[in-house]
C-alpha cells in the first residue's frame, strides 16, 4: 500500500473526520440527498468535491475516462455510467446533472492518435466522443474546442435517457455542461442559446 495514502488516511481519521462526525452520523440516519449528479473525468487532476467545495452527501459523482455518457441501451449488458444516471435520477431525485469536461484531457487527445491495440476497451469507449472530433491538426486550440464540443455531445446524449427527458420536460431537472480549465482553476458553462461556453463566475 502506498505510504502516502496510509498517511492520508491517518490525517483523515485524526484531523478531518472529527470535524464532520455529527454530519456523517446524520447522513447515516437520514440517507443521502445530493442536489446534483456530477459526471466527470477519471483524470486524477479533476476532483469534483474540491472543485465545488461540496460536503459529504451534497454531490453524487460518476467518473469515467473522458466524462462520457453512453447511449441509453435497454439490454443485458453492464452499464456502470448508465446505472449511475438512473440511480441519481430515479432514486435520489437530483435536480441538476452536470457534465464536466476539462483542459488537457488525455481521452480527447487520444481521438487524434492511432489506436493502441493493447487497449481495445479504451478505443471502443472513446467512440462516444468521436462526434466531437474536428478534421484539423490537433493544436492546443483544436484540442480545447474538441473538449468543449464533447461536453455538448454528452449533454445531448443524456436526453436519450427516458427518465432524464421526462423530468427535463416536466421542469424538474436541469442539464448543465461545464468546462474546467485546470491551470487557471476556472469553470465555464455551456450557454445553450449561443452554443458557447461562458465563465460561470464573475471575477470580483
Amino acid at each position: 500500500m502506498p505510504e502516502q495514502l496510509i498517511a492520508g488516511l491517518r490525517r483523515f481519521r485524526r484531523d478531518v473526520f472529527p470535524l464532520f462526525r455529527d454530519h456523517y452520523r446524520r447522513l447515516v440516519r437520514e440517507g443521502q440527498r445530493p442536489a446534483a449528479l456530477f459526471i466527470g473525468c477519471a483524470d486524477s487532476r479533476v476532483v469534483p468535491t474540491l472543485l465545488t467545495d461540496a460536503r459529504p452527501g451534497e454531490l453524487f459523482v460518476v467518473r469515467n475516462v473522458g466524462n462520457l455518457v453512453p447511449p441509453f441501451e435497454p439490454d443485458a449488458g453492464f452499464h456502470g455510467t448508465s446505472a449511475g444516471i438512473e440511480y441519481a435520477t430515479l432514486v435520489l431525485g437530483v435536480k441538476d446533472i452536470i457534465v464536466c469536461g476539462h483542459s488537457q484531457c488525455g481521452a480527447i487527445a487520444a481521438l487524434y492518435q492511432a489506436a493502441d491495440r493493447r487497449a481495445p476497451h479504451i478505443g471502443r469507449w472513446l467512440e462516444l466522443a468521436r462526434p466531437a472530433r474536428l478534421e484539423e491538426a490537433p493544436t492546443d486550440d483544436v484540442l480545447r474546442r474538441t473538449e468543449q464540443r464533447s461536453v455538448v455531445v454528452q449533454v445531448e446524449r443524456l436526453l436519450g435517457y427516458p427518465m432524464v427527458r421526462e423530468r427535463v420536460e416536466a421542469g424538474d431537472l436541469c442539464l448543465h455542461g461545464w468546462y474546467y480549465q485546470i491551470d487557471e482553476g476556472s469553470v465555464s458553462s455551456l450557454d445553450v442559446a449561443s452554443g458557447r461556453f461562458r465563465p460561470l463566475l464573475t471575477e470580483t
